[in-house]
């Protein structure tokens, strides 16, 4: 396919995928789902398992195997300024106080999911089918353990930010639970990388390229007033050139680095200063993000196909997953917030938000698939896993405050209680 044919393709693709990724979106929003899970649910819908299963004609037509890089690359772009602004409202200063108990949650929520992947691969990957033939059994076992040790972080700020949760301790203490967690699975997916190709080189470059990058942010800190003054005698053209410059120059170095581009590109959101010139050159910026992100979950469903979960062993392997995923991952969050003094109240809504999985664990199957270390099916098995802990997340915080109304536990928190701050 030429490059004169791609273009009127991807231009009628992109009208497609968010046609159906707002309707999609709507309907879920009805229930109480947020937008980004629509999106996720909308990519799945376009790919083999619904679309290409009652249309195959249609499906291959608007997304032609030439396209879908494309999909991928542009994509990478709504992710990139996503995750940038997710960085950007994201305020430090709430994690005071939380420290502690959002480090043992953080602990937790990586050892105990980890762990329990890699022993259901061990114990009964190769009767299902689904590893890749040319892959260690340790390299499947650990890329799972990892892949459930993902919490959906941009997901998880989304929700708390659209709940009116952002003052909570519940809130705070998830936030600071994630960031560090998926910041560990990054490192630790680097790992598995590594192991794959059989040297030490691509964790050796994460771990010290993580210290470059935090020495970096740590210096633009201290520049903040010099970048502030140099902001406001900048015009906004030049102020969102040299913005876009430094996130993909920030991107570019973490992706590098084996920490994938949306970890720098959250970093560099967290440390940015703020002014009114430098705002209004952040807002510019998520339409971009509310556009091309849907691209990223759609190349995620077109590499999902459910059909392949038709096999026993294969819907057994999918169940097991979405089992150890919520054991692991909510069961152990809540005991280890109980374990560091929390109330039981702010426990489980941290459980129940540190459970999604969502965005960032489809992130880490496409680079497995890349890699080939996930074959489709497994593929498909997680994308499971990453939808049920997604949708599941918001339905257990009403529940939870169902429980909270009814009189078994205190009231719901909307604020931060002073006998927990």
């Amino acid at each position: 396919m030429s490059a004169t044919d791609l273009a009127p393709a991807f231009f009628l693709a992109v009208v497609v995928v968010l046609v159906v990724c707002r309707a999609v979106g709507r309907l879920l929003q009805a229930v109480g789902q947020p937008p980004v899970v629509g999106e996720m649910v909308a990519g799945v819908v376009l790919g083999p398992s619904v679309l290409g299963a009652l249309l195959p004609g249609t499906e291959s037509a608007l997304f032609p195997p030439d396209l879908r890089p494309v999909l991928y690359v542009v994509g990478q772009i709504g992710l990139v300024a996503f995750m940038f602004r997710v960085g950007w409202e994201f305020r430090v200063d709430r994690l005071r106080g939380v420290a502690r108990p959002a480090a043992l949650v953080s602990a937790a929520g990586v050892l105990v999911p980890v762990a329990l992947g890699a022993l259901l691969i061990v114990t009964a990957g190769r009767r299902t089918g689904v590893l890749a033939p040319d892959t260690r059994l340790v390299v499947s076992a650990l890329f799972v353990g990892v892949a459930l040790a993902v919490t959906a972080f941009p997901m998880l700020a989304r929700i708390i930010a659209e709940q009116g949760l952002t003052g909570t301790r519940f809130g705070s203490l998830s936030l600071g639970a994630g960031a560090v967690d998926d910041a560990v699975a990054w490192i630790l997916l680097a790992g598995v990388f590594s192991i794959s190709g059989g040297s030490a080189g691509l964790v050796s470059v994460a771990v010290a390229g993580a210290f470059g990058l935090v020495a970096v942010l740590a210096a633009a800190v201290r520049l903040r007033p010099r970048t502030v003054r140099l902001a406001e005698r900048a015009g906004p053209d030049n102020l969102l050139l040299a913005l876009v410059g430094v996130l993909f120059l920030a991107a570019w170095y973490t992706d590098e680095i084996g920490l994938y581009a949306v970890f720098g590109a959250f970093s560099l959101g967290l440390v940015f200063p703020r002014s009114s010139q430098l705002d209004r050159s952040v807002e510019t910026l998520e339409p971009v993000g509310r556009v091309f992100l849907p691209l990223f979950f759609t190349y995620s469903g077109l590499n999902t196909d459910f059909a392949l979960l038709g096999s026993g062993p294969v819907l057994l392997f999918t169940a097991g997953c979405v089992v150890v995923a919520v054991v692991g991952k909510f069961g152990a969050c809540w005991l280890a917030a109980r374990a560091a003094g929390e109330p039981n109240r702010v426990a489980l809504r941290v459980g129940a938000l540190m459970n999604a999985r969502g965005l960032m664990q489809l992130i880490a199957l496409n680079l497995g698939l890349a890699a080939g270390i996930v074959t489709r099916a497994m593929f498909s098995a997680l994308v499971v896993v990453a939808l049920v802990t997604t949708v599941m997340a918001t339905p257990l915080l009403r529940l939870i405050d169902r429980r909270d109304r009814a009189g078994k536990e205190d009231p719901p928190l909307r604020a931060v209680p002073a006998e927990v701050r």
